[in-house]
């Protein structure tokens, strides 16, 4: 990247920057008139000594004469308009209209200048972003080692801010401000030399001293920058280490460190803030100090008559906008300063050496041909960036279309044989080759699409399951959106900042890469690949807990109601009819927790969830009027006590706790002290957080879970006199925190799973749960409602990192999206690592199984870096790597026959 700044912004802003200062030299004449104004507008009609001595006497208004050489006028004057005879008044009328003309007009200039120049920089910004970011695209892996995401975050979208400010400003703000600062000073000049030697005494004195004293503040925030970006990385890897950090007790270490970073911060900001200020009041006595010398000097200049008023109040209003254009200079020339630091350091951390060609990215929609023949490896070496050897100069050859087994102990250079056949790694000498083309020289475009790699730590971004597994299908548009999805200023800026063109509203989805017609097709191909990876049943259940919304879904949502009455009508009969109790708004659910009868719907929002309850005013309100709150707190008291009883002396990793619902082992001391503070207090006497601890204890009580007698046939019926109530009184603006159970109506707020049930599990059944479970199963296949729970579980957004599905979830997705493309070759690299062995190896089964039938095309491989080595036996061929070459490689049955190092390393395993 260019490493000065304003190279950088005069080369791709050039022609916008020499419009924006013609714009700007144009206004220096409106900016000088409306300096010369008030001295006619004073010494004319106000002052009356400048044409208006006479009674009567006029003024021409307008007028256009101007001093020419006597070649062009024998009176030396060039007469285009003689102007408009004004009285006094009238004049004055005029002057003061055309003055309040050159302030709308100097106004206007300066507001389009200044937000043409803020487009500008935005635009600037914006390509330096994208710019930045289309390097780390570019960045070789190995240099993913050095940086930390946070900091590299931070640099884009934090670092880089304060140049987009600049960029507008770094040629039109020292012409546009040096301009309006010089037509001032040269009014200044000419009305009075020594005033103007005044003033610019002071200018320069500002321009040197100030300018000066802020060098310290540059290196203050240059330091300030580098250790922000030092703490936010820091932080980063403490949010991606947080388990490391609580197995080894190091949080503490952790607070103290970020306490000394912040204690660093603090006083470099301090240190700054103290400069700045002191500065400021610099600055701002030099601007006061001036207009004290013009009210002496030019005061005893027009007592002495050695000036007129006129020309005073002219220097006065002249001056008075003669320290912005002065600051805006300095604070210029302070901001330049300040972002060539920060561009140059930026841009050092985007320069690494062996980036990624750019052509090698070149998006291309002409799909590859299939790669066929051999893998062959001459002499490759590969060695890392500190020096450590990872393959040895190694040589082979395998059929590209074979399932090859790559098997050796870690660093044995099977893994990094792995990486660089996806081109993760380069090679230091040597060469490999894909069907007679070096990977090396091979484009993205055919590396993407021929070939999949599944690594040892899979990444997902934050998607849907859907979209996951589509993004090694997406890799240019294939299809025009619908519609028009960018007007033609939003186009035209993309360009301008050398954006992409690539419309992401555009369908990218390479249907015929993952061997379908079509989206409708696509759907029964994910669920084929997910089956191979045995992951359709998660999905299934992920579909069962996720919801849809009705309105934007009516038919799925009436089939699940044609659902929830058809397994009523199962669970009605033996022996399924005590499994469980549906919601009836006219019963309490023994077996729903005492606030779900109470609210009888699901809480949307804050507002009604459980913790909340306790201190909810409405919900306080409704248990007063029927005089539950007084029963409840008693409950609350009853509860506490006797779990304290019964789990006191427990330790608190003791699974008893975890059948309570109530309180949490860390809880029960502050609720030994509730009881001890409350002990004699009745409900009028309890305040403040004790009352609300203890009314929140009933609202989690199951009878026939907890079984501690509390419930009553009197107690039921108030508590559904309060559930009407509640439902009756609910405030307008609480209508939304709560979607209501009714019999008839799909709940929105609630899962599938939760719709189709519309009631609680009965408490005390062995296996009721699975049964229920299995149940709701079987209805939903006879309605063929399987599908599209299927697509609802497709639709559940996996988290950042994909951290809403366990670590083994994770690698079977990256692996099924691998598959959906049927590449030409698949890479599997020590994954499955959280396996165990006899799963790892049903694992290879399944893939092989798939690999060898798909749909019979010819030169689908697999190159697979085993974990477990015994898994070898399934393959093709193998090739076993020791101390970073390959020992020795054959068929697994000739392998094995010879007794060699394969024999060893599955005895070992």
């Amino acid at each position: 990247m260019e490493p000065n700044l304003f190279k950088y912004v005069w080369r791709y802003s050039r022609a916008d920057q020499i419009w924006t200062l013609f714009i700007v030299v144009a206004s220096m004449p409106f900016a000088f008139y409306a300096y010369e104004l008030p001295k006619k507008i004073v010494n004319g009609p106000i002052e009356g000594s400048d044409g208006f001595e006479i009674p009567g006497a006029k003024q021409p208004f307008l007028q256009l004469h101007f001093e020419v050489p006597a070649w062009i006028s024998s009176d030396g004057m060039l007469r285009l308009f003689d102007g408009i005879p004004l009285g006094r008044f009238p004049y004055l009328y005029a002057l003061c209209g055309a003055f309040l003309l050159l302030v709308c007009v100097n106004g206007l200039f300066k507001y389009y200048i200044n937000t043409y120049k803020g487009r500008i920089g935005e635009r600037m910004l914006r390509r330096l972003r994208y710019s930045l970011l289309d390097r780390i695209l570019r960045f070789p892996q190995s240099q993913f080692r050095r940086i930390q995401a946070s900091q590299m975050a931070t640099m884009i979208k934090d670092e880089v801010e304060p140049l987009g400010t600049f960029i507008g400003d770094a040629f039109v703000t020292p012409v546009f401000q040096g301009g309006l600062a010089l037509v001032a000073m040269g009014f200044i000049l000419a009305q009075n030399f020594i005033l103007g030697c005044v003033a610019l005494v002071v200018v320069l004195a500002q321009a040197i001293i100030i300018p000066a004293l802020r060098r310290r503040l540059l290196e203050l925030s240059r330091q300030r920058q580098l250790e922000s970006r030092a703490l936010a990385g820091r932080v980063g890897e403490i949010v991606d280490g947080i388990q490391e950090v609580h197995v080894n007790d190091a949080s503490n270490y952790e607070r103290a460190e970020v306490a000394t970073r912040l204690s660093r911060i603090f006083f470099i900001r301090y240190e700054l803030y103290q400069r700045k200020y002191f500065i400021k009041f610099l600055n701002n006595f030099l601007a006061q100090f001036t207009p004290f010398l013009f009210y002496l000097v030019g005061g005893i200049a027009v007592i002495s008559g050695d000036m007129n008023l006129g020309q005073l109040v002219a220097v006065i209003a002249a001056y008075k906008d003669l320290p912005s254009p002065i600051r805006e200079l300095i604070n210029w020339d302070q901001s330049r300063l300040d972002v060539q630091i920060k561009y140059s350091q930026v841009i050092e951390q985007f320069e690494a050496e062996n980036m990624i060609d750019p052509e090698m990215q070149e998006p291309v929609a002409d799909p590859s041909p299939p790669l066929t023949g051999a893998i062959n490896a001459a002499n490759l070496g590969v060695t890392d960036d500190t020096g450590a050897t990872l393959i040895r100069r190694t040589s082979f050859s395998v059929p590209l279309g074979d399932q090859i087994a790559v098997v050796g102990l870690v660093n044995s250079g099977a893994e990094s044989t792995g990486e660089v056949l996806a081109k993760l790694l380069l090679p230091t000498s040597g060469r490999i080759e894909l069907g007679g083309k070096d990977v090396e020289d091979m484009s993205e475009a055919v590396l993407g699409r021929r070939l999949a790699y599944v690594g040892p730590d899979p990444f997902l971004k934050q998607a849907s399951i859907r979209d996951s597994l589509l993004y090694g299908l997406r890799h240019v548009p294939l299809r025009d959106p619908e519609g028009e999805t960018r007007t033609a200023l939003e186009l035209s800026e993309f360009k301008r900042s050398a954006n992409t063109l690539l419309d992401i509203e555009a369908d990218w989805v390479d249907y015929e890469a993952a061997g379908v017609d079509g989206p409708d097709a696509l759907d029964d191909r994910i669920v084929e690949v997910l089956r191979t990876v045995d992951l359709d049943e998660d999905i299934f259940e992920l579909g069962l807990r996720g919801k849809i919304d009705p309105a934007k879904d009516p038919e799925l949502a009436e089939q699940v109601m044609t659902a929830r009455r058809e397994l009523r009508e199962r669970l009605e009969q033996p022996p399924l009819s005590d499994l469980v109790e549906p919601f009836d708004p006219a019963k309490y659910n023994h077996h729903a927790t005492l606030a779900e009868n109470l609210l009888f719907g699901t809480a949307v929002g804050d507002a009604f969830a459980h913790e909340n309850l306790a201190s909810n005013a409405y919900f306080l309100e409704v248990l007063a009027a029927t005089g539950l709150d007084k029963e409840l707190f008693g409950m609350g008291q009853q509860i506490a006590r006797t779990v304290i009883e019964l789990f006191s002396g427990l330790p608190e990793d003791h699974p008893f706790f975890e059948q309570l619902s109530f309180m949490t082992s860390e809880e029960m001391p502050e609720y030994e002290a509730v009881i001890g503070r409350t002990a004699g207090l009745d409900f009028e006497r309890t305040k403040g957080d004790d009352l609300t601890m203890l009314l929140k204890l009933p609202f989690a009580y199951i009878e026939p879970r907890h079984r501690l007698g509390l419930m009553t046939d009197d107690l039921e019926a108030r508590l559904l006199e309060a559930r009407k109530k509640f439902a009756d009184d609910l405030p307008q603006e609480l209508a939304d925190a709560i979607e209501f159970y009714e019999p008839e109506t799909y709940n929105a707020a609630s899962s599938l799973q939760d719709n189709v049930l519309l009631g609680r599990v009965a408490y005390g059944i062995a296996d009721a749960q699975g049964r229920v479970h299995a149940a709701i199963q079987t209805v939903l296949k006879e309605l063929d409602l399987r599908d599209a729970v299927f697509e609802v579980g497709l639709n559940f957004d996996v988290g950042s990192s994909g951290k809403r599905l366990t670590s083994v979830q994770r690698q079977k997705m990256v692996l099924a999206r691998a598959l959906l493309k049927r590449p030409d070759l698949l890479i599997v690299n020590r994954a499955f690592s959280s396996l165990n062995a006899s799963s790892q190896d049903q694992m290879v089964e399944r893939v092989l199984a798939a690999t060898r039938s798909g749909d019979g095309r010819a030169g689908s491989g697999v190159f697979w870096v085993l974990q477990n080595p015994g898994s070898a036996l399934q393959f093709d061929h193998a090739l076993v790597f020791e101390d970073g070459t390959v020992a020795e490689q054959g068929t697994p049955q000739e392998l094995r026959q010879s007794g060699g190092r394969l024999v060893e390393l599955i005895e070992q395993s």
